[in-house]
């Protein structure tokens, strides 16, 4: 879904300067539309580091955007070696979320608005 489509400018989002951003998923409340993306981790690497620092960065570049907010659920013991970047991440996206908050009903909490 692009930015058109739910009448957003998402150009902001751009993907380190590369591309249009696509999420996973978008929902669309009466108040707000949620990109979110998701992923789980059985195993560490540089591809965990690399995904958090580029999942930081669109949440700085979605901050102004009003009505959208970025979402990213995200799982696995890889995250054990990837502690101090996801940390980061966490640091500048609150709507970062695991299974666990998933479970817990975060969805129904977020998307009540």
């Amino acid at each position: 879904m692009t930015g058109v489509e739910v009448g957003l400018d998402l150009s902001a989002i751009t993907a380190n300067r590369t591309s249009s951003k696509r999420f996973d998923f978008v929902v669309k409340t009466a108040n707000k539309v949620f990109g979110i993306e998701t992923n789980f981790y059985t195993g560490g690497g540089s591809k965990l580091n690399e995904t958090a620092r580029s999942y930081k960065t669109i949440a700085l570049e979605s901050r102004n955007i009003a009505g959208f907010e970025f979402v990213w659920v995200t799982d696995g013991k890889g995250w054990h070696s990837a502690r101090r970047n996801l940390k980061e991440t966490f640091l500048v996206l609150p709507t970062l979320y695991n299974i666990r908050n998933l479970e817990d009903g975060i969805f129904l909490e977020l998307f009540n608005d």
